[in-house]
């Protein structure tokens, strides 16, 4: 999964891609790149990031929606919690619901996905973007977000979502230190408990400056180790910003066990 964000103040690619021909460029380069899928994101998330209304975010989202489209049949997932965004993105190309609050902070959007019978991502998420790295905290992590996501299918299916269209996401850097990070990656596969595909969303995070104890310029190299090892514990989708080193190592990673 290629990012693509139309966002000012995204933390790696803020404010880079915001005309419709640098939006077209972008897009173009994940598809050459090798992306799978390209996510389209008009709020920032990152740490402390402030919300943005439901019209300036149609107005970064949509245009982006339909640029790609001119050139492509991609899918495309839009990365939104406001129902009635995800709807006019479904309206106007995208094909899947990238959803950081699990369907929790807008009860409409488990009816949209329910009447669209769109693929949907659901991610665990302590607190909110504007506190959740303030003291983020578990007894156990695996078992906490585990238990989340068993809460959340629950109520998805009883509102009458096609759980085979959920894919679920940990959360790296979203209510979570750096050792909470960490054991997620390490335990990927633990995940598959839930009969679910697993998304990971490491790309460019600030915990792999902790981790290498530096102030990382070029974050890419070690997203794509990342990736080739969440390939051995059966990750199924990575949210990356250079998809080119991530096909690579994924490549990599699949030659060696197949061997």
């Amino acid at each position: 999964m290629g990012i693509l964000n139309v966002t000012p103040d995204s933390f790696s690619d803020g404010g880079l891609f915001f005309s419709e021909r640098t939006i077209e460029r972008r897009g173009e380069q994940l598809i050459e790149e090798g992306a799978d899928i390209i996510d389209i994101g008009g709020e920032s998330t990152r740490p402390f990031a402030a919300p943005v209304s439901v019209e300036e975010e149609l107005k970064r989202v949509i245009p982006a929606i339909k640029a790609i489209r001119r050139i492509s049949n991609i899918p495309l997932s839009i990365d939104t919690t406001k129902s009635s965004v995800a709807e006019q993105a479904l309206d106007s190309g995208a094909d899947i619901v990238n959803d950081i609050s699990a369907m929790r902070f807008d009860p409409k959007m488990a009816i949209l996905v329910r009447n669209h019978c769109c693929p949907a991502v659901i991610m665990h998420m302590q607190g909110t973007p504007k506190d959740m790295q303030i003291k983020p905290s578990y007894t156990d992590v695996i078992a906490e977000t585990i238990a989340f996501f068993r809460e959340r299918l629950a109520s998805l299916g009883n509102q009458g979502v096609d759980l085979s269209q959920i894919i679920i996401d940990p959360g790296i850097g979203f209510g979570k230190s750096l050792a909470h990070n960490l054991t997620i990656l390490n335990n990927a596969a633990a995940y598959q408990v839930l009969n679910c595909p697993v998304l990971i969303g490491h790309s460019r995070k600030s915990f792999l400056c902790s981790l290498l104890g530096q102030d990382l310029k070029d974050r890419d190299q070690p997203t794509a180790v990342i990736a080739a090892l969440l390939a051995q514990r059966q990750v199924s989708i990575v949210r990356v910003h250079d998809v080119t080193g991530t096909k690579q190592a994924l490549q990599l990673a699949e030659g060696i066990a197949r061997a």
